[in-house]
């Protein structure tokens, strides 16, 4: 049975609340290691799920000794963030919402305060209400921690794939010795345009390629950012030594940079297959027809 008087004072909730996870700590990580969130992320062992359940026990008392249950940024929390984190998106990987991880990190909740009324029922009904209210905020702010960490866990995690398809979506191809071009489709951003710059000054340096031809025929407008972008490009691959070609620049287009008032001092040429021909006449070596001439 715990104590609950000191001096003949009861203790304040927030200690009463670390004095029992201190107490409890193996009883409720072998509760929480039954749990959805625990169970379905610790597969392999549920030894190990009850030693995360421990250190989550642990960074909550912690919590508790400082008095900052309702704090997310609490010292405690920060050895545990980075697990919650892994936790609620492994969740959200298997295709929960995150409603539905929020719910499972509510459930955490009632194994713990169901021990906590079992430890207290010999104290004051108002001792344990306090004690119930302040581990209910204590666990309240730990779901808030592990859902900002989980959504920031997610959204690094978006960027990265976000980034890999932009350069998937980037390809340098190497039409000819000393040629490389860039098909672009979509929509030009800053993001994108400094993929492309990268992309396309490692592929000058790398195939020592004199022309760079930038196809712009999957682009469906050309504003003055987009164009800026492009000059961009086109100054920085020069400074590596190679000439850019613009290609594919539809009548649309053409009528809107015209507007605009934008010089685009670059070589340009209607398609690709016309931009490649350009830049094989400047290395000296012209396509033949082998049908030319025959009737």
């Amino acid at each position: 049975m715990p104590e609950h008087e000191a001096d003949g004072q009861l203790a304040t909730p927030t200690d009463e609340v670390r004095d029992f996870l201190h107490r409890r700590r193996e009883q409720i990580a072998q509760r929480w290691a039954d749990e959805p969130l625990f169970r379905t992320v610790f597969t392999v062992s549920r030894d190990e799920a009850v030693e995360a359940g421990k250190a989550v026990v642990d960074a909550l008392a912690q919590v508790a000794d400082s008095g900052q249950v309702e704090d997310p940024d609490a010292a405690g929390f920060s050895t545990v963030r980075e697990q919650l984190g892994r936790m609620g998106a492994a969740r959200s990987r298997a295709g929960l919402s995150n409603t539905q991880v929020s719910s499972e990190l509510a459930a955490l909740r009632p194994p713990v305060e169901n021990l906590l009324a079992a430890d207290l029922e010999q104290a004051p009904p108002e001792h344990l209400r306090a004690c119930s209210t302040a581990l209910t905020v204590l666990t309240g702010t730990l779901r808030l921690v592990a859902m900002q960490t989980a959504l920031s866990e997610w959204q690094a995690l978006s960027d990265r794939q976000r980034m890999q398809l932009m350069e998937v979506a980037t390809p340098v191809i190497r039409l000819w010795d000393g040629i490389v071009a860039v098909p672009l489709i979509g929509t030009l951003d800053s993001a994108r345009s400094q993929i492309v710059m990268e992309t396309l000054l490692n592929a000058v340096v790398e195939q020592h390629a004199r022309f760079a031809i930038l196809d712009i025929t999957g682009v469906p407008t050309v504003d003055s950012l987009v164009a800026q972008h492009l000059m961009k490009t086109v100054a920085a691959a020069r400074l590596m030594g190679a000439e850019c070609i613009v290609s594919g620049i539809r009548p649309a287009i053409a009528q809107t940079i015209v507007h605009l008032g934008l010089d685009l001092d670059v070589i340009t040429r209607a398609s690709l297959a016309d931009a490649l021909g350009y830049a094989l006449h400047q290395l000296g070596a012209d396509i033949v027809n082998p049908g030319a001439g025959q009737r």
